[in-house]
């Protein structure tokens, strides 16, 4: 386990707490390969009955270490789908037991996205959420593409997703994918009594009744390859290296 994620198990909950804040923890690759491990030996673990995705007070995640990311994916001979990245998306899609978010302050990129691959999330007042794909040149991942506009409809998914506007949490909870705001410092409190709740009900069938309700797991992982490859086809277009440069050239500044 990388040493800026932190997984614990309380009773019958895996906690995995990012805890990068000098970076407003921004994932690494090794953060992604860490919480993929998380995820699945959880799987067949049944004294594990929930999951919680947390990056403490004030922050949730910045999105992708950006300078991890292009070093990464610039150097990797093999395919943009075979990154940690798309891992991790897999191992949400695939994943089984509930997924409690608590959401407090920024959730950039793909903080956003992961969030629809949970079953409850309480975000702060102070929480925002934002997808700035198109900024950068690139296209949605992580089956967003699919489940955005499935949650919020299409016209906010396409405020969202192609035009990059920031939602707040109150917005996000009238679009559905946040189900509680709460106020800040009091969401991964919060998430532990919504895990508890749920480990307090009869575990095969809320896997049961978890499985209806949700988006078949061979879909996602479809939608998910689909978007990688597109994704790793702009990563190399001149829109995406443009924005990268201006990018970078900000942060010295």
């Amino acid at each position: 386990m990388t040493g800026h994620l932190i997984v614990t198990d309380e009773d019958a909950t895996r906690v995995l707490t990012l805890r990068r804040p000098e970076k407003k923890n921004a994932i690494t690759h090794g953060m992604y390969r860490a919480m993929s491990e998380a995820i699945d030996t959880a799987q067949n673990n049944p004294e594990i009955r929930c999951l919680i995705i947390t990056g403490g007070s004030g922050v949730f995640t910045a999105g992708n270490d950006l300078e991890d990311f292009v070093a990464t994916a610039t150097a990797e001979a093999g395919p943009f789908g075979a990154s940690d990245a798309i891992r991790f998306l897999y191992s949400l899609a695939q994943n089984t037991k509930p997924i409690v978010a608590a959401v407090d302050g920024i959730a950039v990129g793909i903080g956003t996205t992961l969030l629809f691959h949970c079953d409850y999330v309480l975000a702060s007042t102070t929480a925002t959420f934002s997808t700035p794909f198109i900024h950068l040149g690139l296209v949605p991942e992580g089956a967003s593409s699919l489940l955005m506009p499935r949650t919020m409809g299409y016209h906010r998914a396409f405020a969202a997703l192609v035009m990059g506007r920031v939602v707040t949490a109150e917005e996000a909870r009238e679009a559905g994918f946040v189900n509680v705001v709460v106020a800040p410092g009091h969401t991964e409190a919060e998430a532990r009594k919504v895990a508890r709740e749920i480990c307090a009900l009869p575990a095969e069938a809320v896997a049961i009744s978890r499985k209806l309700l949700r988006t078949p797991p061979e879909d996602l992982t479809r939608r998910i390859d689909q978007e990688g490859h597109l994704f790793g086809e702009r990563m190399k277009s001149k829109e995406a290296i443009a924005a990268f440069q201006a990018f970078f050239k900000r942060k010295k500044v």
